[in-house]
């Protein structure tokens, strides 16, 4: 097994015992040693997965001090992904914050007048389906879609396909989450895409851009209780 796949691997059980210990944030993990010899592999691999984990929001490292949980996925992940592919379905967001903030820059700055109607309808769809009860995933991939076309770059649409699948498991399982919590959480979710294509309509590059990081930041964070 190559040693991406033993991080993998190491990532998920870690996550198992986070949830299986019910630990909670400020929880001490066990140490990089003790972890290697539950999972029977090197501390190299552990300590990618760990690095992983951090750099997903779940766990935090402290100097001196090991690792701490910092965010427990939410037990609603499950429904909608096994959790052995969940440190490559998260893994999808570092991709997503380089291709997908450059994108809202770009359309930003090259977008024509058809491809803002286009976004526009798109967002427009997206507020009718999170304020309905009916699934909001469809609408939330379009109109990231859209914006990706309107890069005016033809490489980005297929680059964007390719992550289809993993996408559409984060997107239907943040509506989920995100619908079992206040009202406002589904506020937020609206407010941050109006955000991105308010910035888009002003030509604003580099707003866009970093709107796009930021609803891609907490849709991350809305994936944990």
């Amino acid at each position: 097994m190559s040693e991406g796949r033993l991080a993998d691997r190491a990532y998920t059980e870690i996550v198992r015992i986070i949830n299986a210990q019910g630990m909670v944030s400020g929880d001490r993990l066990p140490s990089e040693a003790r972890l290697a010899d539950l999972f029977g592999m090197s501390r190299t691999i552990v300590r990618e997965a760990l690095a992983r984990l951090a750099s997903d929001g779940i766990t935090e490292a402290r100097r001196g001090a090991g690792s701490y949980v910092k965010r427990r996925p939410s037990d609603r992940l499950g429904s909608h992904m096994p959790m052995d592919a969940l440190a490559a379905t998260l893994g999808t967001y570092e991709v997503r914050f380089v291709l997908e903030a450059e994108a809202a820059r770009l359309a930003a700055q090259r977008r024509s007048h058809q491809q803002l109607e286009t976004i526009e309808r798109a967002l427009s769809a997206l507020r009718a389906a999170l304020l309905s009860n009916a699934p909001a995933h469809d609408e939330d991939w379009l109109l990231h879609r859209s914006i990706a076309e309107a890069t005016g770059n033809a490489a980005f649409p297929p680059v964007f396909d390719h992550l289809q699948d993993a996408v559409m498991q984060i997107l239907r399982a943040g509506v989920e989450i995100s619908r079992a919590r206040p009202p406002e959480v589904i506020g937020a979710m609206m407010d941050e895409h109006d955000a991105i294509v308010d910035a888009i309509r002003a030509r604003d590059a580099d707003g866009a851009a970093l709107a796009m990081r930021w609803h891609l930041s907490q849709g991350r964070k809305r994936l944990m209780p």
